[in-house]
């Protein structure tokens, strides 16, 4: 029983998996925008509603 819980556990990867590498490689349309740019956006809207919470709610 051991031997065979233990073939399990050190089976091969899927084959699937090189298909994922490919599909990201491919160029897409639309919006690009860096991700420190988005990051950025981001914290400056939760920062802004804060704000806006704070002066205009209480």
């Amino acid at each position: 029983m051991v031997s065979r819980r233990k073939k399990k556990e050190t089976g091969p990867m899927p084959a699937a998996s090189a298909g994922l590498l490919r599909f990201f490689e491919e160029e897409t349309e639309g919006i690009k925008i860096r991700p420190e740019l988005l990051v950025v956006f981001a914290v400056s809207l939760i920062v802004i509603s804060v704000l806006a919470k704070v002066f205009f709610a209480g």
